[in-house]
């Protein structure tokens, strides 16, 4: 998609809905969405059903709020590295990097928007919410657009050694949302702790795009 991408801004509108956000993600990411309810959030937030039904008039309106905050730490964590200076091979692997950082940091949300993908997959939803659901795929879309972008600059430069961009870099990116899959925190776990696995993923799916730099 040419242009700058969609991205939604912050969730926060000054009451409160960040929180009512965190305790929705980390109820769907424990229970899944069908299985999750609106008590379910609002005991976990230590509220009444009232201040969800504040802010969203369903659970999937809910679902779908945490879905595009999810989004929009990705593109925060991924936007401002790609200028950095070096080749375009470089720039691609700390984009990679601080997404993987971004899943990781960000598990329950990063969850939920992988569930997105599978309900928008399977079409387990009414006309509304397959509506709304294709809007977020775009969202996506968008994202994934600003590696290509970046890859395209490595073939060009040369420090890329790619035939399928595209495919490349939906195997990368998909290596990466997998986290939301195996990664689970250790008690004690450091920054230092996630940069060095961070590095050690990216530096797998590099290593597999032929680099030259």
């Amino acid at each position: 998609m040419n242009g700058e991408p969609t991205v939604t801004a912050a969730r926060d509108d000054g009451m409160g809905n960040i929180e009512l956000l965190t305790a929705a993600a980390e109820c769907f990411m424990e229970q899944g969405f069908h299985a999750s309810s609106i008590d379910d959030v609002a005991r976990r937030l230590g509220a009444t059903k009232g201040r969800v039904y504040h802010y969203y008039r369903s659970k999937a309106d809910l679902f779908f709020d945490v879905h595009r905050e999810g989004m929009r730490r990705n593109f925060e964590a991924v936007r401002p590295v790609m200028k950095e200076p070096g080749t375009a091979a470089h720039r691609l692997a700390l984009m990679l990097k601080h997404h993987a950082l971004s899943m990781m940091e960000n598990l329950a949300f990063e969850t939920v928007v992988v569930q997105g993908v599978h309900m928008h997959r399977l079409g387990a939803t009414t006309p509304a919410q397959r509506q709304t659901l294709a809007e977020l795929m775009t969202i996506r879309d968008d994202f994934e657009a600003l590696f290509k972008r970046v890859a395209y600059e490595g073939v060009e430069d040369g420090s890329l050694a790619i035939d399928d961009v595209s495919v490349a870099i939906k195997a990368a990116l998909g290596a990466i949302n997998w986290l939301a899959v195996w990664y689970r925190p250790r008690l004690g776990e450091t920054r230092d702790d996630r940069e060095i696995l961070a590095n050690k993923v990216v530096h797998t799916i590099i290593a597999g795009l032929g680099t030259r730099a």
